[in-house]
């Protein structure tokens, strides 16, 4: 057995219900004096409960999918305005991301207070878009020095985003099972979030102000990010900034959508990671296991429910065969890959 694993180091606070202690203890173990809270107007009163506590200095609520990267300049100008010595980001992954981009070039710590189940707030992964373009890197000043998991915060996540959202984690885990630097430590975490997530999102569907299933959720979205972090972006992922920052598309349901697509295409030139994803799901073959549960789920389908043109199809397959990584078990050709993005994005059966 040879392999290289790195552990990032931050600190993980499960506490439901105490978000604002706890935040409140991890931004004053920065010794911060002016912090910047980072949320949508949709997440105001969430962050104005979590940051009850904290020494705020600068309120700021430009948050834009994908992070365009005119929106992160004005974010880091609003940091140097105030001074600012901490960043707390509360909600999902664009609002994570938009602290990342303030993070990449001015240092600042951040303290993460995840609302969704994107599993950013565990990775050292960056994204900025430019035009059409989403572009992607790692950098150890972007990982959060602290994440608060708080599984209260979650209640009111309507069932349909936190679907797509809980599928975004689970599909975190497939592409680590085959990323471009998976090892077994990444395999057996990635396993683990399979089944955690398995477990609660079926819960939170069926009882969305259950406090259960959330956490269950949260668990396995926090094992599916840091898994991912380690591993690195395999085909799933690739093929979905690629899309995303083409069409703006909602991450989540893209993901989502994606998602058995992928695992169809790969699975048969994968059989350890099938079988170790079958395992996690109960079912006696991966694909079999993911169907039944985006039934129970009412996953979304296709992409070009959620604004994918028809002519986008031809326009990704370039870039799409541009990035996904050389060793993808399934070897990609413009054929495979256009049938892919052709089933995708009409929502039809995984082939």
């Amino acid at each position: 057995m040879r392999f290289t694993h790195e552990t990032l180091g931050q600190r993980v606070v499960f506490a439901s219900g105490e978000a604002p202690a706890a935040v409140a203890a991890e931004v004053a173990a920065l010794d911060a004096r002016r912090v910047m809270l980072i949320a949508a107007p949709a997440r105001a009163a969430l962050a104005e409960r979590v940051g009850a506590d904290l020494p705020v200095a600068v309120r700021h609520d430009e948050v834009v999918m994908h992070v365009p990267v005119e929106v992160a300049e004005r974010a880091r100008q609003a940091a140097a305005a105030g001074s600012v010595d901490a960043l707390v980001c509360v909600g999902g992954g664009s609002t994570t991301g938009l602290a990342k981009a303030v993070a990449l070039t001015t240092g600042l710590p951040i303290v993460a207070v995840p609302t969704t189940y994107a599993g950013s707030e565990a990775t050292n992964v960056w994204g900025l878009t430019e035009g059409e373009v989403k572009t992607t890197g790692a950098d150890a000043r972007v990982l959060p020095r602290s994440i608060v998991y708080d599984a209260s915060l979650m209640l009111s996540l309507p069932v349909e985003t936190s679907v797509a959202s809980g599928l975004n984690a689970l599909a975190h885990c497939v592409d680590s099972l085959w990323g471009p630097r998976v090892d077994p430590i990444d395999q057996a975490l990635a396993g683990e979030g399979i089944r955690a997530l398995a477990l609660g999102l079926p819960a939170v569907a069926a009882d969305p102000t259950g406090p259960e299933g959330r956490e269950q959720t949260l668990y396995g979205a926090y094992l599916a990010a840091v898994a991912f972090a380690s591993a690195g972006s395999g085909m799933h992922h690739k093929i979905c900034h690629v899309l995303g920052g083409m069409f703006d598309l909602p991450h989540a349901q893209t993901h989502a959508v994606v998602l058995p697509h992928v695992l169809a295409f790969n699975a048969p030139s994968a059989p350890d990671a099938e079988r170790r994803i079958a395992q996690a799901l109960g079912s006696p073959t991966a694909g079999e296991g993911l169907a039944a549960l985006r039934k129970v789920l009412r996953a979304p389908r296709a992409l070009r429910d959620h604004g994918m043109p028809e002519d986008g199809i031809t326009r990704a397959v370039a870039p799409v065969l541009a990035a996904v990584p050389g060793d993808n078990p399934t070897p990609v050709t413009e054929e495979n890959i256009t049938a892919l993005l052709r089933a995708a994005w009409e929502g039809s059966e995984p082939a």
